[in-house]
Parts: C-alpha cells; structure tokens; sequence
C-alpha cells in the first residue's frame, strides 16, 4: 500500500504519551490498538513516515488488523485518517488529546444518602409545582410521557432536581434519553438519573457522551438477542471485547447475533461470544469471511462415505447434524 504522512495538531521533540491516554484509552484498548498507537506516536514524533503494510510487517499483524486498530483510534477521535478519491488511506492525523472531551467521568463523593429520595411533604410538593422553572420541568416530562403525572412522579422529578441538583437542562435531556429507548417508567428514570448523578454528570453534554459507551450498539444488540432490559456490567463487557478487543464491526456481530437467536433461547449472550471468539481466532475481518469459514466447517463434517456401505449412506440419510447441535443446546 502507498506511504502515509502522520502529522498532528501539536508538536513536541520526544515521544510523549500523556497520562491522560493511560487514564482514559489504555484500558479498553486491546494489545493491537494500543502498539499502533503507541507506534504512531513514536514514528511522528521522529518524522519518519511508514504505511499499513510496514506497520502489519513490524508487528506480524495483517493489514486488515492495522486498518481496524487505526479505524478504533478514529472512533475514540485520538486520530483522523485521511483518503484520496479512490479511497486509499493517505494520512494519518494524530490529534490534540487535550482538544478531547472526556470519555470517562469522575465518580461523585456525595454521600450515598444523598441518592436516596425522601418523603415529601404536601407543602413541599405544593412549592415546587407553583415555582415557575420546575412547573416547567413538569409539563416537560408530561408532554414526553403524554401522560399527566402522578403524586409519586412528581416526586421524582422533584427528587431529581433537588437532590440530584440536575438542571433543567439535564431533566430534558434526561426524559428524552429514557423515552427515545423506549423507558417511560418514572422508577426507571430515576435509577438513570442516580447512575448519572454517581459518575458526575452536571450537563447534556457530558450525559451524552456517558450514555454513548452504551447507547447505540449495546442496545442493538440487546434487541437482536432479545433483551429488553437495562443492560447489566456483564452484558455490556461482552459486547465491549467484541467492539473493542475483536474490533469487529457491527455487520459481524449482527450475523453471530442471528445464529445465536436461531439456535438458542438460554445463555444467549456466552453463545454468540463463543462464535465471535471463534472468528476472531480463524481472522474473520467481514462477512465473506464468515461464508468462507462455514463452508470450510461444511466440507469438514461431511462423512466420508463408501459407495458399497448402505449403513454409512442411511445414517448420512437420516440425520441432520446442524439440528441436532440446536436441540442439544436448548435442553
């Protein structure tokens, strides 16, 4: 493949990682992303230039590797990759971390009795429906939750405003989450705006990058393997190795989702990170791949059957393999 340039927003004689890249990207990274990254950091900062095909000769990796760890690096905006009209990758532009928002928020020190919601009085009920700006909150959650609220609802939203300190800002974008996924229910809120309230989350801004380790790809695949709930640290690990550590893309683990709701109804999540550690091991990069790795798996479980052997042609005859694997995994 073509030579690249690497270039970046600032720059400084010595190769320097910050701490705030072992604080914030090193964790979720796996041992591919982060020798690239690291490799990157290295060679721009000596101005040497390099491409794919010496970055996959150094490190034994394919080149397919190199561009789905540099494709990981550009989702978590740490570098922006450059084409030409053919789309062959051209520059690597490292970029200012320090420009970043933050991807992980602090945890609050606030006493855990602060998330607890008291009783409140009818007074005090009466008070913060009269205020103008939390009369407003109301008809907010009302107009999201077409509904007119309860007593009990009231006091959580109460509860969320006064305890929690939330703005109304962050009720609104609040309501908005919870209702865009399809979560209406005020105790269901409320145990979002606590987990918000515990990670330090004060504006919009940061609830939505918080809520984007978890939004979009989670919960699509908590639908196609017919999960309805809030996810739990298990699921959303799962899901983070096949993201982050197999670096796999959405149409991969959208096939592996398929099989799995096709073969089982238990344990659904273990099932399909059995087959995508399975394809991560052969090198599945895309969908053919997987094509090609089935037929191979085909081919494999034919019997061998002599012509003159009727016993070998009626087993191969009457049972059907693949539905046999099915039912023994759903008992």
């Amino acid at each position: 493949m073509n030579q690249v340039t690497i270039y970046q927003d600032n720059y400084t004689d010595a190769t320097v990682i910050s701490n705030r890249f072992i604080d914030e990207y090193m964790q979720p990274a796996n041992d591919a992303q982060l020798k690239i990254y690291l490799y990157l950091v290295r060679t721009m900062s000596a101005r040497l230039s390099t491409s794919v095909s010496k970055i996959a000769d150094i490190f034994n990796y394919t080149e397919k590797d190199v561009l789905r760890a540099l494709k990981y690096w550009e989702k978590n905006c740490l570098l922006k990759l450059d084409y030409d009209d053919a789309r062959n990758l051209t520059g690597i532009h490292l970029l200012d971390m320090d420009a970043q928002e933050p991807i992980h928020e602090t945890v609050s020190e606030k006493d855990p009795f602060d998330y607890e919601k008291p009783a409140y009085s009818l007074d005090q009920l009466t008070a913060f429906k009269s205020n103008e700006s939390t009369s407003r909150l109301l008809f907010i959650t009302e107009q999201y939750l077409k509904k007119t609220l309860s007593a009990s609802e009231m006091q959580t939203i109460f509860f969320i405003s006064d305890k929690l300190k939330f703005s109304e800002d962050l009720i609104d974008y609040l309501i908005q989450y919870c209702v865009d996924r399809g979560k209406k229910d005020l105790r269901y809120i409320e145990k979002v705006a606590i987990n918000w309230a515990q990670s330090g989350i004060a504006t919009p801004e940061q609830a939505e990058l918080y809520a984007h380790k978890y939004d979009k790809i989670v919960y699509d695949v908590m639908k196609m393997l017919g999960k309805s709930n809030t996810p739990t640290k298990t699921e959303v690990s799962y899901i983070n190795r096949w993201t982050k550590e197999y670096a796999f893309e959405f149409d991969i683990i959208c096939a592996a989702c398929e099989k799995t709701v096709l073969a089982t109804d238990k344990h659904r999540f273990e099932y399909a990170d059995r087959i995508l550690s399975n394809w991560y091991k052969s090198g599945v990069h895309h969908t053919g791949d997987i094509q090609a790795l089935e037929e191979n798996f085909k081919q494999s479980r034919k019997p061998k059957i002599s012509s003159g052997n009727k016993f070998n042609q009626f087993m191969h005859n009457q049972y059907d393999f693949d539905a046999l694997e099915k039912e023994l995994l759903s008992n």
